[in-house]
């Protein structure tokens, strides 16, 4: 690993002390430090997470660039001053903003913040080389993600290639929100904003639903933007004291995520968010990779029927839906069971 003066020598940067912490100084200013452009998406923004406590901790970073719907989400890790933008910004009207102003830029994606990066004409423009246009990079980084490894080495690797260490626990934990979870609490979430095909069917939905009622869990049912207002049907079949919530936006359902012992939810944004904000989540996954794209950490379980023709990555089924056709009550109760049993010790 390299050493802080070795990164100074190489990237040229007025960079804070490696011991730096976010919690009991006050942020850097403007134009210290690296320029960090975050992913747009809600679940590769949940799997950047370990690498930015990482970059922060190394003293590289100096802001961060995030759409305007992530501020409060990136607020629970990072205290680096945010550039913010939203889809009417446009990469020109951001690049005014940070044009002269910095010197050195991260970025994961080909998004706003890397084009508007190039337009400001930042000197040194690092990313994955497989992941950003070249012409938008000044330093490429050879990153390759394996075949059989989760999403998140994306983020790691790119802080191995700038000499960033990566192997402390914390950079993986949850967030620290101050809440602790109500004991016998479950939430339901039927739909997704991933598309159609990563929906199991709703009957099947209160199936679990009344099964978790006769135990005496106290269920939840939540609808989130971009599905089909599944949240509100099942909460209308369990009937009784089911309450039903819908979350818009995903940023501030972080304090409600983290108040739930357990999250059963669709493969889509939510379950990495809950995950994020600390419950313990069982992921339904239908088209999508499970080992690519599953909510990060150990605490949480899986659930998927292995069919043919999956993962296909598709929003909308080509074939007959049996990824989800094919997957049983019985398994997604069984997930259940497992995070009860982890979540009472």
């Amino acid at each position: 690993m390299e050493s802080r003066a070795a990164l100074l020598r190489e990237w040229g940067q007025d960079v804070p002390t490696t011991d730096w912490d976010c919690k009991s100084q006050p942020p850097m200013s403007a134009g210290k430090g690296m320029l960090l452009g975050l992913p747009e998406r809600w679940d590769e923004a949940c799997f950047a997470v370990p690498a930015v406590r990482a970059l922060e901790n190394s003293g590289l970073l100096g802001g961060l660039v995030l759409r305007e719907e992530q501020s409060d989400f990136w607020r629970t890790v990072s205290g680096l001053p945010q550039i913010i933008f939203s889809e009417k910004t446009g990469a020109g009207k951001l690049a005014g903003e940070l044009r002269e102003k910095w010197e050195a830029c991260l970025v994961w994606e080909d998004g706003i913040a890397a084009k508007a990066f190039a337009k400001a004409k930042i000197a040194k423009r690092l990313g994955p080389e497989k992941m950003v246009p070249g012409k938008l990079l000044t330093h490429p980084l050879d990153v390759a993600e394996g075949a059989t490894e989760h999403r998140v080495q994306l983020y790691l690797q790119t802080c191995e290639r700038v000499g960033v260490a990566v192997d402390r626990p914390e950079f993986f934990a949850p967030a620290d929100l101050d809440i602790t979870p109500e004991r016998g609490t479950v939430l339901l979430c039927p739909d997704s904003d991933f598309g159609v095909s990563h929906e199991w069917i709703l009957d099947r939905w209160q199936e679990v639903g009344e099964a978790l009622h006769a135990e005496g869990r106290r269920v939840t049912v939540v609808g989130v933007n971009g599905g089909r207002g599944l949240g509100k049907i099942l909460a209308e079949k369990l009937g009784g004291e089911t309450q039903v919530i819908q979350i818009a936006p995903f940023a501030g359902a972080l304090p409600l995520l983290a108040r739930y012992e357990i999250t059963v939810a669709a493969d889509g944004s939510l379950p990495h968010l809950a995950a994020h904000a600390g419950s313990r989540c069982v992921t339904l996954f239908g088209p999508n990779d499970a080992v690519w794209k599953r909510p990060l950490g150990k605490r949480h379980k899986v659930v998927k029927r292995h069919v043919e023709c999956a993962p296909c990555l598709s929003a909308k089924c080509l074939l007959d839906g049996r990824c989800q056709r094919e997957l049983e009550v019985a398994r997604v109760l069984a997930a259940i069971s497992h995070c009860k049993g982890l979540a009472c010790r």
